[in-house]
């Protein structure tokens, strides 16, 4: 059988990170920056207060109590947005509202709740010190600053600060476009009534989810009966629209696994024995003019799941550019006996939870074969035993996958 990490190589040495496009800002959600973003302005651009109050000078109410308030005289009114420049003299007060640039001569703010709110004299009945409430021009970002650099993912927190900066558009790989089809004479779409042999399809779904978690345009279409004409119609074509093509089931040595004799014929694509469980046999190649990447992988639930992680997740992360392939991986201490088959590398369903010393703890959840679903629902981690190990005694210390229910 071929080596886990021999597979894993090829599928990542067939693939290749998109070509970069010109994205407008919100088309690039999601995606992976190619170049640097400097920052043309300061953030703040300009001093300005943060909260509802009055400009003042500090030394002007250092005296201010409750039981002796001082009064001054309110010179001008800034709202936010004001474009005007202001400017107060000693012994004078500007009303001014949150966000509004501080009217030059002030070195404080003095929050409305601690004054009568006056509108042309104010008292005000506590002290400030200097710079107080004051937002400095610069103080977020510097102008010339690198804000962002090539190779960051632009989730939400970084579009916002790209519009902050002046940019409404940016370099980026774009997210790769995968295409997911389940086969089986036997599967019927979710919401429709089952008779005896027949499945709810439910491959497509998780496989369609976790490409999208991973970073993709993932894209689902309905299951494909046995037939051969019409499985390689429908990838030819998928093949205009999809950066990647996912198969699942048909890829045994049945009568009617006809995936595996569909796709042996096609492009680079063949088929392997891995050793590992669940998911020991796997289709890989590429197809077509543009050598667009396909798996072709178990039927199986759990296995379609687990060969997911392990090799269609690192292929659509490198599409996608971004410098973390796969997913994180602790130390745990395992929590009870868990057996593992001589020869392959397993990769259990389990429930990891630190203890109060930062510690991870592993437990397997259920038993581990490959069709049991409900088990890994509630799953939030893969413990790997290497291949030469059949089992794992209770305490031992275990390599673990954590199943982020996020994309990063």
């Amino acid at each position: 059988m071929k080596r886990v990490a021999d597979h894993l190589s090829d599928v990542l040495g067939a693939v290749k990170p998109l070509s970069e496009l010109d994205f407008q800002l919100l088309d690039a959600h999601g995606c992976v920056l190619t170049e640097d973003v400097i920052a043309p302005w300061s953030l703040p651009q300009f001093d300005n207060t943060a909260m509802d109050g009055y400009a003042v000078r500090a030394e002007d109410v250092a005296g201010a109590t409750e039981e002796e308030p001082v009064e001054l005289p309110v010179v001008v009114d800034i709202p936010a947005g004001d474009t005007q420049v202001n400017a107060i003299g000693p012994g004078l007060a500007a009303r001014i509202m949150t966000g509004a640039p501080v009217p030059a001569g002030a070195d404080a703010i003095v929050p409305v709740e601690h004054t009568d709110g006056g509108t042309v004299r104010v008292r005000i009945s506590t002290p400030a010190q200097p710079s107080a409430h004051i937002r400095r021009a610069g103080g977020d970002v510097q102008a010339g600053d690198v804000v962002l650099g090539a190779g960051t993912y632009l989730g939400a927190a970084q579009i916002g600060l790209l519009a902050a900066v002046g940019r409404d558009r940016v370099v980026v790989r774009p997210r790769p476009r995968v295409v997911v089809i389940s086969t089986g004479s036997e599967l019927i779409e979710p919401g429709y009534p089952l008779t005896t042999g027949q499945i709810s399809d439910s491959n497509s779904f998780t496989l369609t989810a976790a490409a999208r978690e991973a970073g993709a345009v993932a894209y689902r279409v309905p299951p494909v009966p046995d037939d051969k004409d019409r499985l390689l119609g429908l990838i030819e074509d998928q093949l205009i629209r999809a950066d990647m093509v996912i198969t699942t089931g048909g890829v045994s040595a049945g009568a009617y696994d006809i995936v595996k004799e569909v796709l042996s014929g096609l492009g680079t694509v063949r088929f392997d024995s891995v050793a590992m469980q669940p998911g020991k046999p796997q289709g890989f190649g590429t197809i077509g003019e543009d050598s667009t990447p396909i798996f072709a992988l178990p039927g199986n639930p759990v296995s379609a799941f687990v060969s997911f992680e392990v090799f269609v997740r690192p292929a659509i992360r490198k599409m996608l550019g971004s410098p973390r392939l796969h997913r994180p991986s602790v130390k745990a201490v395992l929590q009870e006996r868990l057996r593992s088959p001589e020869g392959r590398r397993q990769f259990a369903r389990a429930r990891v939870q630190t203890t109060q010393d930062g510690t991870y703890q592993v437990r397997p959840i259920g038993a581990q074969q490959s069709h049991l679903m409900g088990d890994l629902a509630y799953a939030n981690a893969l413990i790997v035993v290497p291949e030469h190990i059949t089992e794992v005694a209770a305490g031992q210390v275990v390599d673990t996958v954590l199943l982020e229910r996020r994309r990063e």
